[in-house]
């Protein structure tokens, strides 16, 4: 007798993981992308620390986000590569933030305990044995 796979859930031919990985990243990097945007055009946000590092930083971490989140749609290796990157480029810059260590100057600390739990979750994922070859194949 051989065992029965549950049926995987799918949506237009990609699993609920990535569907969820996929809106999620572009959640994440829309929001980025337009508050670092406000923050490079010089609006006053008083309850977001302003430095030119951190608005840049922002801003071009919300466009990396979406662009890595299309390219994983599409189920290319680019977006693996980049979302994995740029994931572990936020583990370690939000590390050094809460540690009091040098880092992006401007980075707030509270985020941070959301975020690095978010992004090694996406780390894990993304390396799953079954996840990885879809994208490395």
């Amino acid at each position: 007798m051989s065992k029965k796979q549950p049926p995987i859930i799918t949506y237009k031919g990609r699993s609920l993981g990535i569907v969820l990985l996929t809106a999620a990243q572009l959640l994440i990097g829309a929001i980025h992308a337009f508050f670092g945007l406000l923050l490079l055009a010089g609006e006053n946000l008083s309850v977001l620390p302003a430095t030119a590092a951190y608005d840049v930083y922002t801003f071009v971490f919300g466009l990396l986000t979406l662009v890595f989140a299309v390219f994983i749609w599409q189920g290319k290796k680019m977006g693996w590569l980049g979302m994995i990157a740029v994931s572990l480029f936020v583990i370690a810059a939000d590390s050094l933030t809460v540690l009091n260590l040098p880092s992006i100057p401007g980075i707030p600390k509270f985020p941070a305990y959301t975020e690095i739990p978010y992004s090694v979750l996406v780390v894990y994922y993304l390396s799953l044995r079954h996840v990885r070859e879809k994208f490395l194949m």
